[in-house]
């Protein structure tokens, strides 16, 4: 975790169902270069086994230019993201076993604070279209008609800063 930069630390509550569930999970900042391996553990499953994205698409030149968000549990990679010139977000990935319990937004609110911070006017992102809804609730806007990327339908959205 050398050259890795915490950005924040995130309290999970523990639900009905799962009353162990409730852990602290890390945001880092990191680079490509410095955790290509937890990213690829996150990206993998979610991207190419799950989704059969081929890995001949999932890992592209942009990767080693991008800033990325790398969520930890312990030392477990657990979800991530990446953000291309402070401008477009890509590749948000959660494991399926972390999922629903909020890792996706506190990841989008961070990856928008980043840009933000960076003086960027606006916020770009293509979405798949299942998953419109949760991007919406974090004021995204749909900017296309359906289109179709890897066999996977989608829409482009932005959100004004």
């Amino acid at each position: 975790m050398k050259n890795w930069q915490l950005i924040t630390t995130v309290s999970l509550s523990a639900s009905a169902t799962e009353p162990n569930a409730a852990s602290k999970i890390s945001i880092f900042q990191v680079s490509w270069q410095a955790a290509q391996h937890e990213l690829q553990a996150v990206r993998t499953p979610v991207f190419v086994v799950e989704q059969l994205v081929s890995p001949d698409f999932e890992w592209d030149e942009i990767d080693a230019q991008a800033v990325h968000l790398l969520v930890m549990h312990h030392a477990q990679p657990i979800a991530c993201l990446r953000i291309i010139a402070y401008q477009k977000i890509g590749r948000m990935a959660v494991l399926k076993q972390w999922r629903n319990k909020g890792l996706g937004k506190a990841l989008l609110e961070e990856a928008v604070r980043i840009c933000r911070a960076q003086g960027s006017a606006s916020v770009r992102l293509s979405a798949q279209t299942h998953a419109v809804q949760f991007y919406q609730k974090a004021g995204f806007k749909q900017t296309s008609e359906e289109y179709t990327d890897v066999h996977i339908p989608h829409v482009d959205m932005q959100l004004d800063l």
